[in-house]
């Protein structure tokens, strides 16, 4: 069960991380939003609302900043929007998922075409590359907070599908979607806080672009990333 992860990374993080962390904050604000809107208002009550304040505070988003998400939810003439996939091939045939959530779909499509077109990539019809990745949860601890052995017991204990470990000295635990919350709620409940946890796409053949591809395939996840209505981008890295 436990072996060396050649997935840790999948995710692109870009440099500028003052601008980075404005936009996070104003992606998760409107998955708070959502989440709100489509569960229940009581985090303890709805899985997708408590991970996104969840994931708002590992960035240290303010208390005013969640709550101000929470309440558009129920606000007159409130913000709706609707979670959408796009997926399409970087260069070099690396397949690309894009999540976004839009109050417009017909503005969000031709703006991620476009990006894809632009950067070298071809944006594909639902399902053209999806079936590539796994939907999965992810949640990484320092090897810091336990031995192998221990972590491997409350893994299982958990019900957790999978635990492996990085080069940088991590455990990558991975669980079914359907019991992410449950796994993520035992594991904290013996090793603290997990250093992060989210729901993620991993795919099952990465591929192996050359450098110059590397380099587009970076530029391409970069322009998407900066899109207003695109929440997270994966990779088949």
């Amino acid at each position: 069960m436990a072996g060396h992860s050649k997935w840790a990374n999948i995710q692109h993080r870009k440099g500028a991380q003052d601008k980075a962390r404005a936009g996070q904050f104003t992606k998760l604000a409107r998955e708070i939003t959502m989440a709100t809107k489509l569960g229940d208002a009581n985090p303890d009550n709805n899985p997708r609302l408590r991970l996104a304040i969840y994931q708002a505070r590992k960035l240290n988003m303010p208390n005013d900043n969640i709550k101000r998400a929470m309440d558009k939810a129920t606000a007159a003439g409130g913000e709706n929007y609707e979670q959408v996939r796009y997926e399409g091939y970087g260069p070099g045939s690396v397949p690309i998922i894009v999540e976004a959530m839009t109050d417009n779909p017909r503005r969000t499509v031709p703006e991620v075409r476009s990006v894809f077109t632009k950067n070298g990539g071809n944006m594909g019809e639902s399902g053209s590359v999806a079936f590539m990745f796994n939907r999965i949860g992810m949640i990484v601890y320092p090897k810091s907070v336990a031995s192998e052995d221990a972590m491997f017991e409350a893994v299982i204990n958990a019900g957790g599908e999978d635990l492996d470990t990085s080069d940088e000295g991590l455990y990558i635990v991975t669980a079914a979607t359907d019991n992410f919350m449950q796994v993520l709620g035992a594991l904290q409940a013996i090793f603290g806080e997990a250093s992060s946890a989210e729901l993620t796409w991993i795919p099952t053949a990465p591929a192996e672009p050359s450098e110059e591809d590397m380099v587009k395939v970076e530029k391409l996840i970069a322009a998407l990333e900066d899109l207003d209505d695109v929440q997270k981008v994966f990779a088949g890295l």
